[in-house]
């Protein structure tokens, strides 16, 4: 059995492009699954983003300003939403979850049909002043295919673009000698919040997964420098910041985040100047350049009018007070609190991640030189301020409204940092490294499917029906036995890439990859 493992994750990293797309069907999977077996508007504001979509894909960029009444985290106000004309139906979104939203032991089975009135009426959007791009990508579907259909393929297509996101990462991964490692990372950051908010209509998340690619381009570049590779990787940063930074207002924030970090990480005598020599740096850079121009210009024009009764009592003090005693729910909404933040994953999953993440930032704290040491204390240190900072600045304005997957395209620069160091500082002998990081994988494995069938399961039968869903109130389509085991098949096999041997000082091999003088294949020793 282990032997087969073997070969198949052999075979399926034989090139690049060989494991480009089989981590792309895998990861697709993965994130479809989660889209196909959620009830629809079931995430958070997501009715708010299938609006959005289907008006931007009519041509609809903007639209009129709509004073709206609304209760956030306890705090009442008239929120500023966009109008936007489109087929009737699309009103009644805001309010197909709520009657199993917040009553964990309500299946979904009670959620009102959609209608199919085609007549064309106005529908608000909280939506509305976001980034057009993520919407261009996600709503043409609404065109062509109407009703609920339409809807679940417009999450098809969110998952589409972060799958491709992710198996980017993957394959950057791959390239580094010890590649168990760097891959372990990767599926470490990739939380089951990331692929649940990946099948989801909501820009959180292709922002999370060009998170994970920018953070694996960056460190790739500065731990594990290879003349050969460099361009390819710049070309995966730059798509990844591209992303990143317009998809959402705060990806600018997080991709200059990443790039300090990282900068921080550099030992190597001569590399910025290597680097700094490159076109494609440049080229890169200016595209870069222009998105956060178009960004900020796009966040200028679209401000938020909202007037939120914020009560005299809420100061910064107050606020910061209170988001740091929630660095713990903030955490677990990082790693994996579902619907609309009612659906906490089982603790099993939380403390199997908690432990990999721990083990894996403790051994780079060991083995890191000073250095690394201070970069990665500091982003212990940013993981739990920057939310305690970012609402305390806010909260007179729009009250407590953080949620932890705000920070996670940041945050996921943790284990990825903390399996780099290991990758390039600690010694090959002296742990059985190899079969620390199959434990991993296999817990890591275990956690996301319990993570999961709990989340069908609470949709299909409430958290108080029975724990296998045999007589379910709510099913997707194909039914919670199909997704189930399609999910776990999915999650097995994408990680059987990090269970190969790494590399042993022979050439990297990569025949689709030329010489950036020359052209020509070109066979060059990677430094550990």
């Amino acid at each position: 059995m282990t032997s087969a493992l073997t070969r198949l994750a052999d075979w399926s990293a034989g090139t690049p492009r060989r494991l480009w797309l089989i981590s792309f069907a895998l990861f697709f999977t993965l994130t479809g699954s989660w889209a196909a077996a959620s009830p629809l508007g079931s995430s958070p504001d997501e009715h708010a983003h299938f609006i959005r979509a289907a008006a931007v894909a009519r041509g609809q960029i903007g639209g009129t300003e709509v004073m709206v009444p609304h209760t956030v985290a306890g705090i009442e106000g008239h929120f500023a939403e966009t109008g936007v004309q489109l087929p009737e139906w699309y009103r009644n979104l805001p309010t197909v979850h709520e009657c199993y939203s917040w009553k964990e032991r309500q299946p979904a089975s009670c959620a009102p049909s959609l209608g199919n009135s085609g007549k064309t009426a106005q529908a608000t959007t909280a939506a509305g002043r976001y980034h057009p791009g993520y919407y261009l990508v996600t709503g043409w579907p609404s065109l062509l295919v109407d009703g609920p259909k339409g809807l679940y393929l417009m999450r098809f297509m969110s998952a589409l673009l972060c799958s491709a996101l992710l198996a980017s990462a993957v394959v950057t991964a791959a390239e580094w000698r010890r590649r168990s490692l760097a891959m372990l990372g990767v599926f470490a950051a990739a939380t089951p919040m990331t692929l649940y908010m990946s099948g989801m209509v909501n820009p959180s998340g292709g922002e999370i997964a060009a998170g994970i690619l920018v953070w694996t381009a960056l460190l790739s570049i500065v731990l594990s420098p290879d003349p050969v590779l460099l361009n390819r990787r710049l070309a995966r940063l730059g798509i990844g910041g591209l992303v990143l930074i317009n998809i959402r207002p705060l990806g600018l924030i997080w991709f200059g985040g990443a790039v300090v970090f990282c900068l921080l990480l550099t030992q190597r005598r001569g590399l910025l100047g290597q680097v700094l020599r490159r076109k494609a740096l440049w080229l890169w850079t200016a595209l870069l350049g222009l998105a956060t121009a178009g960004a900020l210009l796009w966040a200028a024009k679209h401000p938020d009018n909202s007037k939120i009764d914020i009560p005299d009592s809420l100061t910064t003090g107050v606020a910061a007070k209170r988001t740091l005693g929630n660095t713990e729910v903030y955490i677990k909404q990082m790693l994996g609190f579902f619907g609309w933040l009612d659906t906490p994953a089982p603790a099993f999953m939380y403390l199997v991640w908690m432990a990999v993440l721990a083990t894996v930032v403790v051994l780079a704290l060991v083995h890191g030189r000073a250095r690394d040491v201070v970069a990665l204390l500091g982003m212990l240190v940013a993981v739990v301020m920057v939310p305690v900072v970012a609402q305390a600045s806010q909260a007179e304005r729009i009250g407590m409204v953080w949620q932890g997957r705000y920070l996670l395209p940041f945050a996921v620069g943790l284990p990825l940092m903390a399996v780099a160091v290991c990758a390039t500082r600690a010694p090959e002998r002296g742990l059985p490294w190899r079969r620390l990081v199959g434990l991993c994988a296999v817990t890591l494995v275990l956690a996301d499917v319990a993570a999961f069938y709990w989340t069908l399961r609470r949709f299909a039968v409430g958290t108080g029906g029975s724990w296998v869903a045999t007589s379910a109130h709510w099913a997707p389509p194909g039914g919670w036995v199909f997704w189930t085991c399609l999910y776990a098949v999915a999650a097995c096999a994408v990680v059987l890439p990090a269970l190969l041997p790494d590399r042993r000082g022979e050439a990297v091999r990569f025949p689709d990859l030329g010489s950036p003088r020359t052209g020509r294949r070109s066979r060059v020793p990677e430094p550990a």
